[in-house]
């Protein structure tokens, strides 16, 4: 018996209810990926969206394969006319890793993925949960990303500097820097590193980490992949998607310049950019709220009574 069959019964979806649902995912993801493996067969790359895949990272596989999630058995039915291919494909997931099947059906023996990621889901909800009490700071002004550059010549992205060299890190010099996410000061210069405001590490991220932040609710894909099958697959294509659209911004606000590549910039160094910056790092941070809130409904199915009171 799981852990979710011992606490409560589980949520069961028919053949018809899944299958559809899972087709639906199937086409939604295939849309998402479409430019990335297009390139990939190009032997081309994308700057911008091509991060979503490699640094998280994610493959176009993997967001196309639907689960339903922690606490759902997936049922057949005798009466489908295509009944053999149905019981053939949940045979089939009930060799996934962590999954079993059940009298409800083939469902994730969280048990099981607990006992290899107890950890893991642990700092996940902490990290989410403490973020979504927090409010939301903005006008941080995607400086992280001219940090990055600041008095370095070696830069990440083969990309022209919109300002050239000397201009950034004037910017840089002249607005105050308060990153508070640790894996974008990680990638500091080490000229930048002491003019942010804040110096943080991964211990200090549950202390850190705020919904107004470009990153943090970037990471979201992260929080998906990383909850795997417990993650609902509608959930990690909604992450995906925001992740998606945030970076395009997160570069349009850097010190590149990526007209050539179709992406006006958001010019951070003047009164209007930085109003502009902001209006849509707020309604990114109100979009990422639900999310994380699902997230974090996630890990707590998962915790059950393991968490604190």
């Amino acid at each position: 018996m799981t852990a979710t069959t011992a606490a409560a019964r589980p949520r069961v979806l028919e053949a018809g209810t899944w299958r559809a649902r899972e087709r639906a995912h199937r086409a939604r993801a295939e849309a998402l990926t479409a430019a990335r493996r297009a390139r990939r067969a190009r032997g081309e790359r994308d700057p911008v969206e091509d991060f979503l895949f490699e640094y998280y990272p994610i493959r176009p596989g993997k967001l196309a394969r639907w689960h339903p999630g922690v606490g759902i058995a997936l049922r057949g039915s005798r009466a489908a006319p295509d009944h053999a291919a149905v019981e053939k494909e949940l045979a089939s997931r009930a060799r996934w890793r962590w999954h079993t099947t059940t009298d409800d059906g083939v469902i994730l023996d969280d048990a099981a993925y607990l006992a290899d990621r107890s950890d893991g889901v642990r700092w996940l909800h902490e990290v989410l949960s403490r973020t979504a009490r927090r409010p939301a700071h903005l006008g941080c002004l995607g400086l992280h990303e001219w940090a990055m550059v600041y008095r370095d010549r070696d830069h990440r992205h083969d990309l022209p500097l919109r300002l050239g060299q000397e201009g950034t890190d004037a910017v840089v010099e002249a607005h105050p820097i308060r990153c508070s996410h640790f894996d974008a000061f990680r990638f500091f210069t080490g000229a930048a590193r002491p003019r942010n405001r804040l110096q943080p590490t991964r211990a200090s991220q549950p202390d850190l980490e705020q919904p107004g932040c470009l990153h943090a609710n970037m990471d979201l894909l992260k929080a998906a992949n990383i909850l795997g099958p417990a993650c609902p697959g509608e959930l990690l294509l909604d992450c995906f998607e925001l992740a998606r659209d945030i970076r395009v911004l997160d570069m349009r606000a850097s010190p590149y310049d990526l007209r050539d590549l179709g992406h006006e910039p958001v010019a951070i160094e003047t009164a209007a950019g930085r109003a502009e910056y902001i209006g849509h790092q707020r309604r990114f941070a109100e979009r990422a709220a639900p999310l994380r809130d699902r997230l974090i409904e996630v890990t707590r199915a998962l915790l059950g009574n393991r968490l604190e009171p």
